[in-house]
């Protein structure tokens, strides 16, 4: 039961310090969808996303409607389409990409993440068709979002694959110039990527899951901050204290979201992703939550060991309040989509390099950063190598969604409106990494990967 003191608790948070739902996600499983005709596989990778979600918009504002909580996005996940499309006889998958284009849209969701393939340990051929495919398929559909996995703990690092998403991430910037490199937008690379994550780009259904469930993820930046608000002053302690009961009372809204979408839809409940994920609106960001804690701007030194707490804090907030907080769970740092990261980019007080060491306890990682066009896919794949080692290496989940945009340079700005925001030009160091990522070859999995 709820008493009176929390429920007008909850509606002062929805209405005054930006708590929101940001996103059902439906999972859907596709291998029933295989077949040898590509054709016949798109047909029923169509007919089975609109039916199992044909009633996923109606729900989702049903229950915002009636509980008064804002339900922003309704997505969808499915299997990686590198293990659906094996056994078809194309080579071209952009036909997949278009299929679940066309689901997506004529269910009406936001967005539908799946274009995927897990190569952390070699490539398939058909993982090879996808990556292929993935600039093209960007570039010509508006709701697909792709992922591709490129490490884990237990694996190491696939350097063969990150050598060539430096390449794909440039081609798929090129094919998208127009709009500013938007394809980039939609594609992420990962280490030890969660199977359950309702976070696009990155949200696709693993092969541990269901047939289908529903994962929720909860957002709220503002709530956090609100309440921090009222400690200032008090010692750390405190604060973490603070930023866990606040942790708390966000799970159990999105708990509450979730057990009802997962009852209207008759479909498994999943998972709870609480991840303090911020929006450009003014008092929805990350960077002024490290800033209540006492630091004069996002980047300053203190910032790691801040977000390194928040991070934990949030955690254990939402653990308490659900058995099943799951997917990425923490706190998210992109660039563009947060009005005082931008801040602290365009002052110079955020560079590429402290974001880096700041992905090493968040939840993401280097995520909506924009940098020059002319930046070489070498670098972008040193990039992505030294986000790969920070997962590798520390056991957790980390990524890259970077964003090469062509004719820009540092201190132009892109506009991509909406949750994706406005991304400043970063610099990046010039210094070549060529020769290292020509090498090739995997980066052996860390001592601690020797658990058995």
């Amino acid at each position: 039961m709820y008493s009176d003191f929390e429920i007008l608790e909850t509606i002062r948070m929805f209405q005054e310090q930006h708590l929101d739902v940001r996103t059902i996600t439906m999972g859907i499983s596709l291998y029933d969808c295989a077949t040898a005709s590509s054709k016949e596989t798109c047909r029923r990778i169509y007919d089975k996303i609109c039916g199992k979600a044909e009633n996923l918009i109606r729900v989702g504002e049903d229950i915002s409607r009636e509980y008064g909580i804002p339900i922003i996005n309704k997505r969808i996940a499915v299997t990686p389409i590198s293990l659906i499309a094996a056994s078809g006889e194309t080579e071209d998958y952009t036909v997949y990409a278009r299929a679940l284009d066309r689901a997506a849209s004529s269910v009406g969701v936001n967005f539908i993440g799946g274009f995927s393939a897990l190569v952390h340990k070699g490539l398939t051929r058909s993982d090879h068709h996808l990556l292929s495919a993935i600039p093209e398929a960007l570039a010509t559909t508006d709701l697909v979002c792709s992922s591709v996995n490129l490490a884990t703990s237990r694996t190491g690092i696939n350097m063969d694959a990150v050598a060539l998403m430096g390449k794909i991430i440039l081609e798929t910037a090129r094919k998208t110039a127009d709009r500013n490199a938007w394809g980039c937008c939609k594609l992420v690379v990962f280490a030890n990527a969660p199977e359950d994550n309702p976070f696009m780009a990155g949200a696709f259904t693993g092969p541990g899951e269901p047939e289908c469930a529903i994962n929720v993820g909860v957002s709220g930046p503002g709530v956090i901050k609100t309440a921090l608000e009222a400690v200032r002053g008090r010692d750390l302690g405190v604060v973490a204290e603070t930023i866990k009961r606040a942790a708390f009372k966000i799970t159990r809204v999105g708990q509450l979201v979730a057990q009802e979408a997962s009852r209207r839809l008759h479909v498994p409940f999943g998972i709870i992703d609480l991840s303090l994920a911020p929006t450009p609106v003014v008092g929805d960001s990350i960077a002024r939550i490290l800033e209540e804690f006492g630091l004069e701007t996002c980047g300053a030194w203190g910032t790691t060991a801040a977000l390194a707490m928040l991070n934990d804090a949030v955690k254990k907030g939402g653990t308490m309040a659900s058995s099943f907080v799951g997917g990425l769970s923490g706190a998210f740092i992109p660039v563009s989509e947060d009005e005082g990261m931008i801040a602290a980019v365009t002052s110079g007080c955020l560079s590429l390099e402290k974001l880096e060491a700041m992905t090493s306890v968040c939840s993401v990682g280097i995520d909506m950063v924009a940098i020059p066009g002319d930046v070489s896919a070498s670098t972008i794949s040193a990039i992505i190598a030294d986000e790969m080692a920070i997962g590798t290496f520390n056991n957790k989940t980390t990524a890259v969604r970077i964003i090469p945009v062509p004719g820009k340079k540092v201190g132009d700005t892109v506009h991509y409106g909406g949750l994706l925001g406005s991304a400043p030009i970063v610099a990046v160091n010039p210094a070549s990494s060529a020769d290292f990522i020509g090498r090739g070859g995997r980066i052996p999995a860390p001592i601690h990967s020797m658990r058995n």
